[in-house]
């Protein structure tokens, strides 16, 4: 048997419906009645709860991990719509998915780190190849959380994205089996027989020359070069852009030093801002910042996305080398959708990374408030960043 994967959409307005008919199309697809594992992305105008219980039913009660997202992604679809659902099916006799879910970033990322590490540590096998985690978009602090699965002894690629949030950014929500859950994470652990290959690109580039973070504690940046940031970003927004925040910041990001460089061209990692607090003067990201860390401002270039698209194929085909890919995830930033380059240049470069990829290939993702995948030899979070993951 191998490994039979299918995936289906639908834009259907009743919510039972639409998950039954992406799980419908998804396992005709697959050619398969009953899979052993089930990937679900959908965008927010739908009950997430009644979402993920009509895409159980309709497979068979089988294990299920996923999360909301800004839009989802197929093959000839990048949707970003509020109504858009996506379904993955799998089933292998070479491929192995577990998954577990723990509660409470917000106070306690670490923790929750440990607690999932907790449960995975007996299920990791000689033949473990990765970690996929769905994070919540609004709460994580990806550094702690990720200590605290490696403080366990747990040393795999972290891959995922952050949940997409509701319009007032909120909530955003993380599935496991039954549960729809907020504040939380998702840990899918992908054990077998396979190669598992990824590859990432931002196309962002820099605003002026570098600063430094001269006074933050944990996620919460206060000062940038001995100025309280609002003063700094002063020179870069208008006030109207600063009350507006959760518009600015679709355009508006931080880069630091990359651990690794990413490629010939991109040596940031890129920050995305979700919050700001006027009284306390204060920006926050989704990782840690020491100070004395460099920092600069910078902003997406569309040519350089494009150029990334293309390196970003290129590596994944470098990597598997004539393995065929079996599985194809893509997450990627939602401020590199169509608010950036426009809905007909975005779905062209999405057309041309199929093509160059696999055009025919099971092949699910979705736009995340923020993207997982190692640099180097470091699990990494990211923004304004598309991560492309093979499994062959």
């Amino acid at each position: 048997m191998a490994t039979q994967a299918g995936v289906g959409i639908s834009h259907h307005r009743n919510v039972v419906q639409a998950g039954q008919e992406a799980a419908r199309k998804a396992l005709a697809a697959a050619g398969v009645e009953t899979p052993d594992f089930v990937f679900l992305f959908s965008s927010l105008g739908y009950d997430q709860q009644a979402l993920v219980q009509s895409v159980r039913a309709a497979t068979g009660h089988c294990p299920l991990s996923g999360c909301s997202g800004q839009g989802i992604i197929t093959q000839n679809e990048a949707d970003e719509s509020s109504f858009s659902v996506a379904v993955m099916v799998i089933c292998s006799d070479t491929l192995r998915f577990q998954n577990h879910v723990s509660i409470g970033l917000k106070q306690d990322p670490a923790a929750v780190g440990s607690a999932i590490a907790s449960q995975l540590k007996a299920q990791i096998k000689d033949d473990a190849l990765a970690l996929f985690l769905f994070t919540d978009g609004l709460t994580v602090n990806f550094d702690r959380l990720a200590a605290g699965i490696e403080a366990l002894g747990i040393s795999l690629p972290f891959l995922g994205g952050a949940a997409g949030s509701d319009v007032d950014m909120q909530h955003s929500y993380q599935y496991c089996n039954n549960q729809v859950v907020s504040d939380g994470v998702v840990a899918t652990l992908l054990s077998g027989q396979a190669q598992i290959a990824w590859a990432l690109n931002h196309g962002c580039i820099p605003i002026g020359c570098e600063r430094k973070v001269t006074r933050a504690s944990g996620n919460i940046i206060y000062e940038i070069d001995h100025r309280p940031v609002f003063e700094v970003l002063k020179e870069y927004l208008t006030e109207t852009e600063i009350q507006t925040w959760d518009k600015t910041i679709v355009s508006f990001c931080f880069g630091l030093k990359a651990p690794t460089r990413l490629n010939t061209d991109d040596d940031f990692v890129i920050r995305y801002l979700p919050a700001k607090d006027d009284v306390a003067g204060s920006v926050t990201l989704q990782t840690e910042v020491l100070e004395g860390s460099s920092i600069w401002v910078t902003r997406r270039d569309p040519d350089r996305i494009a150029q990334g698209v293309e390196r970003a194929a290129q590596q994944i085909k470098t990597q598997i080398g004539d393995r065929a890919p079996e599985l194809i995830f893509q997450f990627d930033c939602y401020g590199r959708g169509k608010s950036v380059l426009g809905e007909r240049q975005k779905l062209d470069l999405q057309k041309h990374l199929q093509q160059a990829v696999g055009s025919t290939l099971p092949w699910i993702g979705l736009y995340t408030n923020g993207e997982i995948a190692p640099v180097g030899e470091t699990n990494s979070f990211h923004n304004y960043t598309i991560v492309l993951c093979a499994i062959a």
